[in-house]
């Protein structure tokens, strides 16, 4: 059975940090790439980063890139996701998705609205940045 279990969500102060964990079960992890999105109130779900299987590619949405760093774990199946510097506009429900082999990039960019190439999802951790 397939698990993809998020955690790590809270509330913070802007310029604040926190650490989200994808924690798997139930496929070849070093099959994958593990992706982070995140869905805002009234917004669409949005890719916010992602970590290949094979060479360990980082990408990262713009908004985000020089705050946020992905990093995975083979041996504990695990992805995290350290969010420093952290913004308002960062307040979303955070999700972690599984694609096998390769995030879904166009030119070497994440495609943020790419979550319909993911295979498997696990459910959201909050995330609550306000003053």
């Amino acid at each position: 059975q397939v698990q993809l279990v998020a955690s790590g969500g809270g509330f913070v102060l802007p310029g604040g940090s926190l650490r989200l964990s994808c924690a798997t079960s139930g496929f070849t992890f070093d099959h994958y790439a593990i992706g982070w999105f995140r869905q805002a109130p009234g917004k669409q779900r949005e890719a916010v980063s992602c970590i290949s299987s094979s060479d360990g590619s980082k990408y990262y949405t713009e908004s985000v890139n020089g705050r946020f760093n992905i990093s995975r774990d083979n041996a504990n199946n695990t992805v995290y996701l350290q969010m420093n510097i952290l913004k308002p506009e960062d307040t979303a429900v955070y999700y972690c998705a599984a694609r096998r082999w390769a995030c879904f990039v166009v030119g070497g960019a994440l495609v943020k609205d790419g979550d319909y190439e993911y295979d498997y999802w696990g459910q959201g951790t909050q995330v609550t940045v306000s003053s």
